[in-house]
């Protein structure tokens, strides 16, 4: 059984869920291994231009698997030091697939998201989430840090630092309406719209210019990590001229608009 489905429900879109749910989709190696490779193989494939990232059953991703972890490969010969930091690198390497994922990936939350869930659903570029969704930063409640696969980085940046401080230190939980209220999602929507949500905002992204869609991505990213804004002014500036001197989108754009119709982006 694979604990990884692969769909493609609209033209242009794959459907990536999780699919361990009597788990609740936790973050064993054997699924978040296969999770990592299926978003780096979909990202290569040139007819896919958004991805929508969810769950099965009733929650998203319940985080660490604390029954079985599964199978860790390549650690024979290895401390346990260095076993352990092989394995926080499996799973950050999830994250990494989905920044570098050349399409949009827009998370549909559908049920809780918890320690690294939380993680993995702020490393989506877009979030929607079900009624019945809630976020937890549960390492502080374990023990441990608050802090881990990116969160301490994408929570900030996504909710602003005083109420990342405050939910990572707390560990409390957030709801479904909070969390569209202080922005860590966009939308809050009854479950059973949630994945045609995200199938019709996908839609809309997949009808633009590939390259623009692709680098607005890219310079989205990049902003959050620029160090200045002179810096990233010039990225930006490099990336616009790159798809109005490469491609014919732009004519293409004005002469459906005299037309009154969508324009039809070739690149």
């Amino acid at each position: 059984m694979s604990y990884v489905l692969l769909d493609r429900p609209r033209e242009g879109v794959a459907l990536v869920t999780l699919n361990r749910p009597e788990r609740r989709n936790a973050m064993a190696f054997d699924v978040m291994i296969p999770l990592r490779e299926t978003i780096e193989r979909v990202s290569r494939d040139n007819d896919v231009r958004v991805i929508v990232l969810t769950g099965a059953g009733d929650g998203f991703c319940s985080g660490a698997d604390l029954e079985d972890p599964g199978p860790l490969p390549d650690i024979d010969g290895l401390t346990l030091p260095s076993i352990a930091r092989r394995a926080m690198e499996e799973l950050e390497d999830v994250v990494l697939a989905l920044r570098k994922a050349h399409q949009p990936v827009i998370g549909a939350i559908n049920g809780p998201a918890v320690g690294g869930g939380m993680c993995l659903a702020m490393a989506t570029d877009i979030r929607f989430a079900a009624e019945t969704a809630l976020f937890r930063a549960a390492g502080i409640n374990n023990g441990l840090t608050a802090a881990e696969l990116g969160l301490s980085y994408l929570l900030p940046r996504a909710i602003g630092a005083s109420r990342a401080f405050e939910i990572m230190l707390s560990g409390r939980d957030v709801g479904a309406e909070e969390a569209a209220r202080i922005g860590l999602v966009s939308q809050t929507v009854p479950g059973p719209d949630l994945l045609e949500t995200a199938y019709a905002l996908a839609s809309r992204i997949a009808a633009y210019s590939r390259l623009g869609v692709e680098l607005t991505k890219r310079m989205l990213w990049s902003s959050l990590d620029t160090a200045g804004l002179q810096s990233h002014l010039e990225q930006e500036g490099t990336a616009q001229l790159l798809v109005r001197l490469t491609t014919r989108n732009f004519e293409e754009s004005i002469r459906a608009r005299k037309d009154g119709r969508p324009p039809v982006f070739t690149d």
